[in-house]
């Protein structure tokens, strides 16, 4: 009796302090997993990829676009096309960065060493998702930035605030991925299982999720439960027609996708006027004037949604798990 007395206060002090976060032991998780990455040839290789990346699209559009761009300019195109292959490149890293980041470790059976050092559950979710998190950053960073002179040569111009802007957002929707990612791979026990859900997610955002509004006016215009569809007025080619689109709420679901609010919300940060161009286009859809779920700024939130959602979903489900 006595000796259960004696032991119960231990236990339940090793389980809160198994649940607790420490911000020293968080940056030291994360501070190895960045440095493994960085010694490793991950790191190298995405630079030079984005690197690569970013000065051949430069250059194909650059050969391609002269004749086309008298409203705007080169670099303008430039950055419009990148949007577009970033916005389907970085998740895809971001998903392999975060892929084996804990499932590996657990499958391996050294997440039990890193368990047995002054570590909680929560501090090597938190570390994971920073160290790759620092890696996705930094690879892209470093690729922007080394992209940036063959480019300005490739060009002639270049504009500093909108390559910065693409860069920053970019990195922000990488992290998003990224936190995906690694709460996925902390709920499944093997790097098969986790693998599967990443390819899943991308699935869904890529496959499903960008189907869904047309699906949705589809079952509108066969007056299919509440998918009625809207009429509204757009001008073409300076004269007014009547069109139809899907109801509010199809755009409000579509907006949650993290590729749309990574397009919406680099309006905060660029002034592309392709980009600016769309958006006064569809700003038609509703009368001339967006609903807040597709301005910018909310579009950042929603990306932050995508940060913070998937983490605190791991920190709760990782301390719960048997490893």
């Amino acid at each position: 009796m006595s000796a259960d007395v004696g032991t119960a206060p231990d236990e339940t002090k090793r389980g809160s302090a198994s649940s607790s976060i420490n911000p020293v032991s968080v940056r030291a998780v994360a501070r190895k997993d960045f440095q493994d990455s960085i010694r490793s040839w991950l790191f190298w290789g995405l630079s030079a990829f984005f690197f690569l990346l970013l000065v051949i699209a430069a250059g194909i559009l650059s050969s391609l676009g002269r004749d086309v761009t008298a409203q705007v300019s080169m670099f303008d195109v430039i950055v419009f096309w990148l949007i577009r292959i970033t916005k389907i490149i970085v998740p895809l890293i971001a998903l392999i960065l975060g892929w084996k980041s804990i499932a590996g470790e657990r499958e391996s059976g050294s997440i039990k060493i890193l368990l047995s050092l002054p570590h909680s559950r929560k501090d090597v979710i938190l570390g994971k998702l920073l160290g790759r998190s620092a890696v996705l950053t930094v690879s892209l960073t470093v690729g922007f930035a080394l992209a940036a002179v063959p480019i300005a040569a490739i060009l002639g111009t270049f504009d500093v605030a909108n390559y910065v802007g693409l860069l920053v957002m970019s990195i922000i929707y990488g992290v998003a991925y990224t936190s995906i990612a690694v709460s996925l791979s902390s709920l499944t026990p093997s790097t098969t299982i986790a693998g599967a859900g990443i390819i899943s997610v991308f699935f869904l955002f890529y496959g499903v999720w960008n189907g869904l509004l047309g699906t949705f006016q589809l079952l509108g215009q066969r007056d299919i439960l509440f998918f009625d569809t809207v009429t509204y007025t757009r001008e073409i080619q300076g004269q007014e027609v009547l069109a139809e689109r899907p109801p509010n709420w199809a755009y409000f679901i579509r907006a949650i996708d993290p590729g749309e609010a990574y397009i919406n919300g680099l309006r905060l940060l660029t002034d592309v006027d392709l980009i600016e161009n769309i958006v006064a286009f569809n700003a038609q859809l509703f009368g001339g004037e967006y609903p807040f779920y597709l301005t910018d700024w909310f579009s950042v939130l929603i990306l932050l949604f995508w940060i913070v959602v998937p983490t605190a979903v791991a920190l709760y489900r990782f301390d719960r798990v048997d490893i």
